[in-house]
């Protein structure tokens, strides 16, 4: 019996497309804890193929499929070249679907909530007469929650100005490699000794280098102590960094004990 695979999340990489398929990348988390002797997973990264005709269904395009969250549904295969399959599991789609964004459902539910309401408080026209007899009594205690509703409609707009520089951070991480914290000055970053002293796999290397040719990013982050900025791990990331000459490179934080 095929092993069947389920996927969730957005594309990592651009689309890439074949003669009668498209391609692109995906990261999943990988299992929190492992059997004592086996190392822990920490990312798994899959290759997706989808069918042109299934693909142009989803009404999905080359830009929106980086942001747009999708559901994958398919079995893995062993059969396609190395070179059109950079994840380390290639996976046959036999199904794609577009998931619902939560800011869209956010946006819809108070307009709907807002609707009943205002055909509820619509007044009669004896209501109508008879607060008008009492504004016309009572104008000066009234005008003053209308100033005061007023200052509070200034107040709310000042947070949204606030949001806009962290909404424009996020959707810069967004295109980084997944579990990215934070994009780092390459110069900033201090190697320690024991790294400088030891060489990379060349071969390892170059597949890393030709991974951001191809997608114009890392695969994964480099982890660096916060704080002191001092490189922990991904070694080979920060020598293809600087290969490549990038000015920023994507970090996970370690917190110092």
């Amino acid at each position: 019996m095929p092993h069947k695979i389920t996927l969730t999340g957005s594309a990592t990489g651009p689309l890439r497309e074949y003669d009668r398929y498209v391609a692109f990348d995906m990261r999943e988390k990988g299992s929190p804890s492992a059997p004592k002797g086996l190392k822990k997973s920490t990312f798994i990264s899959y290759t997706v193929f989808v069918a042109k005709k299934a693909f142009n269904k989803t009404g999905l395009t080359k830009k929106s499929i980086m942001h747009e969250k999708v559901l994958i549904q398919g079995e893995p295969t062993l059969d396609i070249p190395i070179d059109e399959c950079p994840g380390e599991v290639g996976v046959i789609c036999f199904q794609i679907t577009v998931l619902p964004n939560k800011n869209d459902k956010e946006k819809n539910q108070p307009e709907e909530k807002k609707e009943p309401k205002q055909e509820a408080s619509a007044p009669s026209e004896i209501q109508k007469k008879t607060e008008s007899t009492k504004q016309e009594g009572a104008q000066a205690p009234v005008s003053q929650p209308v100033a005061k509703e007023e200052k509070k409609e200034v107040k709310s707009i000042q947070p949204e100005v606030q949001q806009a520089p962290t909404e424009e951070k996020k959707t810069t991480l967004s295109n980084q490699p997944k579990g990215t914290q934070d994009l780092l000055n390459f110069d900033d970053i201090i190697v320690p000794e024991e790294f400088l002293k030891t060489r990379p796999n060349p071969e390892k290397t170059q597949k890393v280098i030709d991974f951001v040719k191809r997608t114009g990013r890392l695969d994964e982050p480099l982890t660096i102590e916060k704080g002191s900025k001092i490189l922990k791990d991904g070694y080979r990331r920060y020598v293809v960094a600087k290969t490549v000459k990038m000015d920023q490179v994507p970090v996970v934080y370690e917190y110092q004990k």
